[in-house]
């Protein structure tokens, strides 16, 4: 599954994931998106962005460092990580991405009350996958949606994101389209 052209997306655990899991989400990064996926870990470690007043890791120097660190042949990046995200602004958060931009990050902290990425569950790598696909959905310009079962409806906490679909609505579908035509991709 592994393709490295300048219309590739690359996937970076920073962590110990099953190799299911990364394949899973590449399946959807292709089937949504429709372009190949490259699995790379672009981050020994996450340290520099450890809030240690939180006790969280600050998911916008994340995204910072990505984009800083994606190779050249990839148009996107989404990093997979184990740690509790956050941003100032809220006490948590599954995931961030650069909006229309390169980068996008998603957290399995919360999403499975904490427990390990090794030990799956289908609900969980369910939930894993849909954050992996809204957040890659904002770097191709995609905002929130108001369509509750749209895969880019906003999400507050689990129920939120079991109750949407693993799939974008017609709307957004348009909008993904259009951003892809207008890069030439």
């Amino acid at each position: 599954m592994i393709s490295r052209t300048e219309n590739s997306i690359l996937i970076s655990p920073i962590g110990d994931f099953s190799p299911e899991l990364i394949d899973a989400i590449g399946w959807e990064i292709t089937r949504v998106f429709g372009f190949p996926i490259g699995v790379q870990s672009l981050l020994a470690d996450l340290n520099f962005a450890y809030d240690a007043n939180r006790n969280q890791f600050h998911s916008t120097l994340i995204l910072d460092a990505l984009a800083q660190k994606t190779p050249q042949e990839y148009m996107k990046v989404l990093a997979v990580v184990q740690v509790d995200l956050f941003i100032p602004i809220l006490t948590h958060v599954y995931g961030e991405a650069q909006l229309n931009g390169t980068a996008s990050v998603i957290s399995t902290f919360r999403l499975n009350e904490g427990l390990s990425a090794i030990e799956i569950t289908e609900k969980y790598q369910e939930r894993i996958v849909k954050e992996a696909i809204h957040e890659l959905g904002h770097t191709f310009n995609l905002r929130h949606c108001p369509e509750l079962s749209c895969i880019m409806h906003y999400c507050r906490d689990e129920s939120d994101v079991d109750r949407k679909s693993d799939q974008l609505c017609r709307y957004c579908k348009i909008m993904l389209d259009d951003e892809i035509k207008k890069s030439g991709r």
